[in-house]
């Protein structure tokens, strides 16, 4: 089998560059929701990234940036 031209190949992993790219923000703000649901049950940014061992910064950070429109 021929391998394509160097054109179509390169269209080709740009195509599905931009489809990773969407499919990990809708990760990103699927996890958002996820973290900030975490808040409302647990009760504080502090306390859900103390109890997933991540920084509360990057908590607050994730849930503010991918959550709000």
């Amino acid at each position: 089998m021929e391998t394509p031209p160097w054109r179509d190949r390169i269209r080709t992993e740009d195509e599905l560059l931009e489809q990773l790219e969407a499919q990990v923000d809708q990760a990103r703000r699927r996890r958002a929701a996820a973290l900030k649901e975490g808040v409302g049950e647990i009760g504080s940014v502090y306390a859900l990234a103390k109890e997933l061992d991540l920084s509360w910064t990057a908590v607050a950070h994730s849930i503010k940036k991918y959550t709000t429109p």
